[in-house]
C-alpha cells in the first residue's frame, strides 16, 4: 500500500501554509494594535519634541523638531512648569507608596476572609465587597466631597471621640507636616525649607499627602479592594489543599500556613494584583477631574492630570505630552522593579546533574 507524502514543514516545524494563515487570522487584531496603540505612542513621542499648538494634525508638517526643549521646561528652569510638575510627581509618588500596598494587603485579607468555610453568607459578603468596584466613580466622588466636608459626617464621628477633623478638600498642609506641627515643630528646618527637587522644598516632599488627597486615597483604596479580592480569591480557590495538610500535619500555626505555605503559591495573583495596582495609581486622573482639579495649592495634582491640563486647558501640547512620556517611562521601570522583586527564587539547593555512566551513592 502507498504511503501518503509528508507534509512540508518550515525550520520551525510548522507546516507549509500554516504561518500564512496565522499572520492572515492575526492581521485584523495587529492592525488594531498599530493603529490604537503603537501609532498614538509614536504621535505622542513626536509631539513632545515638536512645538505642537493643538491646530491640526502634528504629521501636517507645519511644525518643527524643538528637540528636548519641552522636557527641560518642566524639569528646569525654576519656572511655574517645572513646579506644577513637581508637585505632580510628588503627589503621585505618595499615592502610589501609600495605595497599592494597603490596597494589596487589604484584599488579601478580605479574600482570606471571604474564601473561608467559618464565614457564613459568603456570597452576600463577596457581592457587597466587590459592588464599589462596579459604580460610577464620578458617583462616588460627589458622595466622597459630601462625606469629608468639613462641617460632614466624618468630621462628625471624629468629633464624637473627641478629634477635630480637618478641611479635607481645602488644606493643604501635608498629614506628616500635620503630625509634626502638632508634636510642636511649628516651623521647617531652614536646610529642608530652602532647598528641594524640581521646585519642590524637601520639606514638602516628605511631609506626605495633603488632606484632599489623602481622602481621594480613601475613596481608591475602598474601591479597588474589591476587584483585587476577586483575584485572590480565585488563586485560593485553585491551591491543592494537600499541602496546607501536610503542613496541618507537621504542626504549623494558621499563621506560619499563611506565610510559609499559602502565600507562595499565590505570587502569580500577587505580581498581576501589584501591576495593576502600580498601573491604576500612576494613572490616576478620574478622582482629581471630578473633585479639586489639582488643589488646594497644586497637593492633588497628578501626573495624569497635569499631562491633560497642561495639553488641554494650558495649551502647552509638547510640554504635556512630554509630562504623559516620563509617565509611560516610570510606570515601565516600576513595572519592571515589581517583577524583579517576585521573581521566583529556589528555596531549596537544586539536586545535582546526573553524570553519564555515574550511578549516584
Amino acid at each position: 500500500m502507498a504511503m501518503a507524502p509528508a507534509r512540508r514543514t518550515t525550520r520551525g516545524g510548522i507546516r507549509k501554509g500554516e504561518a500564512l494563515s496565522g499572520w492572515i487570522l492575526s492581521a485584523p487584531v495587529l492592525i488594531a494594535l498599530f493603529v490604537f496603540l503603537f501609532l498614538p505612542i509614536l504621535m505622542t513621542a513626536w509631539v513632545s519634541v515638536s512645538d505642537y499648538n493643538g491646530h491640526g494634525s502634528p504629521l501636517s508638517g507645519k511644525f518643527s523638531f524643538v528637540g528636548a526643549d519641552n522636557y527641560v521646561a518642566i524639569t528646569s528652569g525654576g519656572g511655574l512648569q517645572e513646579k506644577i510638575f513637581g508637585w505632580s510627581l510628588r503627589n503621585t509618588l505618595w499615592y502610589v507608596v501609600l495605595v497599592v500596598p494597603i490596597v494589596t494587603a487589604l484584599s488579601l485579607f478580605l479574600a482570606v476572609i471571604v474564601n473561608g468555610r467559618v464565614l457564613r453568607g459568603r456570597g452576600f459578603f463577596r457581592t457587597a465587597f466587590y459592588f464599589p468596584s462596579v459604580t460610577s466613580s464620578v458617583a462616588i466622588i460627589a458622595l466622597w466631597m459630601f462625606l469629608f466636608n468639613a462641617s460632614g459626617v466624618v468630621n462628625k464621628m471624629l468629633s464624637w471621640i473627641g478629634i477635630h477633623g480637618p478641611v479635607w478638600f481645602n488644606d493643604p498642609q501635608g498629614i506628616f507636616t500635620a503630625l509634626l506641627s502638632g508634636l510642636g515643630l511649628k516651623e521647617a528646618p531652614a536646610a529642608l525649607a530652602n532647598h528641594g527637587f524640581l521646585g519642590v522644598s524637601w520639606w514638602s516632599w516628605i511631609g506626605g499627602p495633603s488632606w484632599a488627597m489623602t481622602a481621594l486615597m480613601l475613596q481608591a483604596i475602598f474601591c479597588t479592594s474589591g476587584t483585587f479580592m476577586l483575584l485572590f480569591i480565585a488563586g485560593l480557590q485553585n491551591l491543592s489543599p494537600e499541602v496546607d495538610e501536610a503542613a496541618i500535619v507537621d504542626g504549623a500555626t494558621a499563621w506560619q500556613r499563611f506565610w510559609h505555605v499559602t502565600l507562595p503559591q499565590l505570587k502569580p495573583v500577587l505580581f498581576t494584583v501589584v501591576t495593576l495596582g502600580i498601573i491604576g495609581a500612576w494613572q490616576m486622573f478620574d478622582q482629581v477631574f471630578s473633585s479639586t482639579k489639582g488643589g488646594p495649592g497644586n497637593t492633588t495634582y497628578t501626573l495624569a492630570y497635569r499631562a491633560y491640563s497642561a495639553s488641554m486647558i494650558d495649551g502647552y501640547w509638547g510640554q504635556g505630552m512630554a509630562v504623559a512620556f516620563i509617565l509611560f517611562g516610570i510606570i515601565i521601570l516600576f513595572t519592571i522593579l515589581q517583577r524583579f522583586w517576585l521573581r521566583d527564587r529556589p528555596d531549596m539547593p537544586r539536586p545535582p546533574k546526573k553524570t553519564k555512566g555515574v550511578v549516584p551513592s
